[in-house]
C-alpha cells in the first residue's frame, strides 16, 4: 500500500467513526426531546419483549424500520382504526390512509392526541419521528409530502401497527 492508498483508507476510516459517533450523539439528543415524558404504559424490557413478537419489539421499542413492502397492512383497506401494536391505543383512522407509493403504510393525519413528534438525527438528514403517546413507541416518521388537506405523509411501520375492522 502506497501513501496516498493509506491516507485515503484513513479518511474513510475517520469518516465512518465520525458518522457512528454522530449517530449516537443524536440518539441521545432525540430522547433528550422527550426526556421527562411520562407514558401511561410502561413495562420493563422483559415485559415488553414477552409482549411483543420479535418484529414488533425491534420496532417499537428498538427503534427499527420494517423492511419496505413487508407489511400486511399495506393492502388493508377496510373501514376500522389502526392502533399502537404495543398499547392498543387508537392512533389512525383507515379514512386517513393511502398508497403513498413507499412501501409502508401512511396517513396524512393521526387521530388527536395519540402522537408525539420528536426530531430524529440518525441519518444524514434530520426526520421527525413519530412516537405513541400512550406508551413511546417508536411508530416511524412523518414527511410533508403528503396529500390535501395535511400535506403530511405518516410513514409507520405495519409492524408497530395493528388493525380493528370497524363493526359491521
Amino acid at each position: 500500500m502506497n501513501k496516498r492508498e493509506f491516507l485515503g483508507m484513513a479518511s474513510v476510516g475517520a469518516l465512518v467513526a465520525a458518522f457512528a459517533a454522530s449517530r449516537m450523539m443524536n440518539r441521545g439528543a432525540a430522547e433528550e426531546a422527550t426526556a421527562g415524558t411520562t407514558f401511561s404504559v410502561q413495562m420493563t424490557d422483559a415485559q415488553w419483549r414477552a409482549k411483543l413478537n420479535p418484529e414488533s419489539y425491534e420496532v417499537l421499542r428498538k427503534g427499527a424500520t420494517e423492511r419496505p413492502g413487508t407489511s400486511p397492512l399495506l393492502k388493508e383497506h377496510r373501514k376500522g382504526i389502526f392502533a399502537c401494536a404495543g398499547c392498543d391505543t387508537p392512533l389512525f383512522d383507515s379514512s386517513t390512509k393511502y398508497d403513498s407509493k413507499t412501501g409502508w403504510p401512511s396517513f396524512w393525519q393521526p387521530l388527536p392526541n395519540t402522537t408525539i413528534r420528536r426530531p430524529d438525527f440518525t441519518i444524514a438528514r434530520p426526520r421527525t419521528e413519530i412516537l405513541c403517546s400512550t406508551c413511546g413507541g417508536h411508530l416511524g416518521h412523518v414527511f410533508d409530502d403528503g396529500p390535501k388537506p395535511t400535506g403530511l405523509r405518516y410513514c409507520m411501520n405495519g409492524d408497530a401497527l395493528t388493525f380493528k375492522p370497524a363493526a359491521a
